[in-house]
């Protein structure tokens, strides 16, 4: 029998994992982060009240022919594999570095170079939460490759004599897509300046490829900085807010490092253990800074988490880290200190084999467990069809839910029907559709998940709110969630009414 090289292995992981997220990406309906993302591609912008457009960009040309969520969602497949594709080359260069000029490091002999690339996709893969970003296109699955590849560039400049024109011009090119993926792309340029810093007898800065890089990225990121000026920098304000979070807590700061560590798994970080204890031992500044592709990111993600955070933010800066492990934990196999990796290992699969029966299944949802965040996985799309056929019947100026996360989904699943949001906070909704117009008839909807009173009576209200239609959702025979439905007439926004007297 044929023996299977590394290489051959790590392809081969990342293909089964592939064909999973296959399957799930046919049998759930839109997050709704993703529908939210979906709707970017259908009001094409410079730019968006929450992130940069690229994320909306990408999606345009398959969602201008169809709406098949598992269709659209082969973009965040094809970025995830080449995400995996790409630890398995930094690893390769990173072995490299350190073996080559920085040998004298060593403490010991590494384990061969696709050897330490299987481990690290190995690491990856068995990684519960990168699984998620595999599935449903997020402006982090955007950033993951392209933080790759600045560090990719980042060892180029480590290993070579000096930048030509062309590797100025990929970085510069780099750097602007991952500023049009998201705003955190700054800490991927933070720890790439790091690593030119740790290379002082190179000069960078004085350079006219520095600063045609610098003007590449600056020119790619141009619509976003003219869409903010031309809305009063409404992102970067929503971004400071947002990214705060709430009252800053040690215990949140705890509970988010511990979550940090269950939905990456424990493999990345025994990896990186082993790598500084067995792989190297006061190496070159330059070898150190790169893990600030990794640190960066996460200290200041963990220092904002005191006040609140999620998990998914650091998903780059975990993919940075993997060929670091990978090198760390095929040192270890080798040295025989195999069973410690092999139960982390099968354990992270475990907890990844369970979290996809339970999306699969809808969650669970009993007398005692009431919480169930799976519901809204599933349902919108019955809910959406029916709210639009509502609305033609009743001759309703539109919809109208609660809070911007209900109206990501009701405005996918019912376009082209406009969505207004209730709430007085401030989103893209009032970009796409404006304020619900005065004396408005619209249908509400109310989901059981996040249900509230119909407004009635208050400061922003309708006159009444008839009862039209319900409807339950159930998957295997449990009731996940409930839709209703009602006729509300004649909105009343108080700020205009008393404009209007």
């Amino acid at each position: 029998m044929r023996q299977h090289s590394p290489s051959s292995w790590a392809a081969i992981g990342i293909c089964i994992a592939a064909l999973v997220h296959f399957a799930l990406g046919f049998s759930i309906e839109f997050s709704v982060d993703e529908a939210h993302y979906a709707l970017y591609a259908q009001h094409l912008a410079w730019s968006y009240f929450d992130h940069p457009p690229l994320v909306g960009w990408i999606q345009w040309p398959l969602i201008s022919i169809t709406s098949l969520e598992g269709i659209i969602r082969l973009i965040p497949e094809f970025l995830w594999v080449i995400s995996c594709y790409l630890v398995y080359q930094v690893t390769l260069e990173i072995h490299h570095l350190i073996q080559g000029r920085n040998a004298g490091y060593l403490t010991s002999t590494l384990p061969a170079q696709n050897t330490c690339g299987l481990m690290a996709v190995l690491a990856i893969v068995a990684a519960p939460i990168p699984h998620v970003l595999a599935i449903g296109l997020l402006p982090d699955t955007l950033l993951t490759p392209l933080s790759l590849g600045l560090m990719l560039m980042a060892l180029r400049w480590l290993s070579k004599e000096y930048f030509n024109v062309s590797d100025w011009i990929f970085t510069g090119v780099l750097l602007g897509l991952s500023g049009l993926s998201k705003y955190t792309a700054a800490f991927s340029a933070f720890a790439l300046l790091l690593v030119f810093l740790s290379s002082p007898r190179k000069n960078w800065i004085n350079t006219a490829g520095f600063w045609l890089a610098a003007i590449i990225a600056l020119f790619c990121i141009s619509p976003v900085l003219y869409w903010n000026w031309t809305n009063d920098w409404i992102s970067f304000k929503y971004q400071i807010a947002h990214g705060a979070g709430s009252t800053w807590l040690w215990r949140k700061l705890a509970a988010y490092v511990g979550l940090q560590i269950l939905v990456y798994g424990p493999l990345l970080l025994l990896g990186t253990y082993l790598f500084i204890k067995y792989c190297v031992h006061g190496a070159k500044l330059s070898v150190w800074a790169l893990l600030g592709f990794f640190v960066i990111p996460f200290a200041i993600f963990a220092s904002l988490s005191g006040g609140g955070g999620l998990p998914h933010w650091t998903a780059p800066a975990w993919f940075c880290l993997a060929p670091f492990a990978g090198i760390g934990l095929a040192k270890a196999w080798a040295m025989q200190h195999r069973r410690l990796i092999q139960i982390l290992f099968v354990s992270q699969l475990l907890l990844c084999t369970i979290g996809f029966a339970y999306v699969l299944a809808g969650g669970i949802q009993s007398e005692v467990i009431k919480a169930n965040p799976i519901a809204d996985l599933y349902g919108w799309k019955s809910a959406g069809h029916k709210a639009s056929e509502l609305t033609q019947a009743t001759k309703a100026q539109g919809i109208a839910v609660q809070n911007w996360t209900l109206g990501s989904r009701a405005a996918w699943y019912a376009k082209p029907t406009p969505v207004f949001v209730l709430d007085e906070r401030r989103d893209q909704f009032d970009l796409w559709f404006g304020d619900l117009p005065q004396g408005a008839n619209i249908l509400l909807i109310n989901w059981s998940g996040m249900s509230f009173p119909a407004p009635i009576g208050s400061k922003n209200s309708f006159e009444r709110c008839a009862p039209l239609d319900s409807l339950e959702i159930k998957r295997f025979g449990q009731i996940l969630s409930k839709f209703d439905f009602s006729l509300c007439s004649n909105w009343q926004d108080a700020e205009i009414a008393k404009s209007l007297n």
